[in-house]
């Protein structure tokens, strides 16, 4: 289960996807979420689902690799379903039946929504090394500077937490392995006793991400680190044409989705 979460791995390529600005992917996935919540009908969610499928495709990113993201959200999106299925009034299946047609249907766009919206977040961070992400974020977020808001800190704290999370993956992992070759047993027995044999796995996975964060605050330091005042970039970002041509592509995403909606498409 842990080596399914590929939430902040980067896969590195040289597609038209992967060479976007960042600051262009990230807009458009706030363009790409707003859309994803602005869609109503059958046909708003359809064209949603192709973005998707059409990013995937120009990005060379599997469809596995998305499916193996999602199974760790494999629980909530079933409950989720399982609550709109069951709590929606509507016309009923068959006489007497809990299950609506309109509950089916919304159970059915609640999965889409909740898929599709985890497929976009997935789509910057396998196309968007982590650096590029926090260049592209601070530069979007610059103007607040001016409001003395901690933009570089913020966005550095954000780049160090997705570049961590595989690391602490295979940490964990690793610790497990190590404690069920001890005899450790995290799979059977009751709550508390499954909770009681995940301290061993907590106690040196604590201590592993503090000796790992001391080991970067040393090398921050050594490398003469004190914040973004005066900071130098080895890339210079740069809107290309391609930019400028994908976010026009985004706004006309945004307005089709609002076209539909309108209709009751």
């Amino acid at each position: 289960m842990l080596k399914d979460i590929t939430l902040g791995q980067y896969f590195p390529g040289n597609t038209v996807i992967h060479r976007l600005d960042p600051r262009t992917k990230l807009l458009w996935v706030v363009l790409f979420i707003v859309g994803l919540f602005q869609a109503n009908g059958w046909a708003g969610y359809a064209l949603v689902l192709l973005v998707t499928a059409l990013v995937m495709a120009l990005g060379h990113i599997r469809p596995k690799n998305i499916f193996k993201g999602l199974r760790p959200m494999l629980f909530i999106i079933i409950l989720t379903a399982a609550l709109n299925l069951f709590y929606t009034s509507g016309t009923p299946v068959r006489p007497g039946w809990i299950v609506t047609w309109e509950g089916i249907a919304r159970a059915v766009k609640m999965i889409l929504r909740i898929v599709l919206l985890i497929a976009g977040t997935f789509l910057l961070t396998y196309t968007t090394s982590p650096m590029a992400l926090t260049d592209g974020m601070e530069r979007l977020l610059s103007p607040l500077k001016k409001l003395h808001f901690p933009v570089h800190e913020m966005t550095l704290m954000m780049s160090m937490a997705l570049r961590f999370i595989p690391t602490l993956i295979e940490e964990t992992d690793k610790i497990m392995s190590a404690q069920k070759a001890r005899g450790a047993d995290f799979e059977n027995g009751s709550l508390i006793q499954r909770a009681k044999a995940l301290l061993p796995i907590l106690v040196p996975l604590f201590v592993s991400a503090f000796r790992r964060a001391d080991e970067l605050a040393v090398a921050m330091e050594s490398r003469c680190y004190h914040g973004g005042e005066g900071r130098t970039r080895l890339k210079q970002l740069v809107m290309a044409r391609r930019d400028w041509i994908a976010l026009a592509l985004g706004l006309l995403f945004l307005a089709a989705i609002n076209v539909l909606r309108h209709f009751g498409l």
